[in-house]
């Protein structure tokens, strides 16, 4: 008969890798954060031809398309550039 010993769970999934996740989503939201601050300061961010801006009377509506688009492409280049 075997027997099982039940432990801490800290075998499966250690502190380190919990540290490295963390360390990992603090530099993201740091990212984002300046991304966010210096948005503003980059004139065609948002305003890029594709992006779709409808206004009326006590409406807008506004879908950055291409900026969208652009972005994805740059982080796509960004992770595949830091994977290797």
């Amino acid at each position: 008969m075997k027997s099982y010993e039940l432990g801490s769970g800290s075998e499966m999934f250690g502190f380190g890798a919990l540290g490295k996740m963390l360390v990992l989503l603090g530099v993201l939201i740091i990212v984002i954060g300046l991304l966010l601050l210096l948005g503003e300061k980059i004139p065609w961010v948002g305003r890029l031809p594709g992006d779709i801006i409808i206004r009326k009377k006590n409406f807008t509506f506004y879908f950055p398309l291409a900026t969208s688009i652009l972005i994805s492409i740059v982080l796509t280049l960004l992770f595949a550039l830091f994977r290797k």
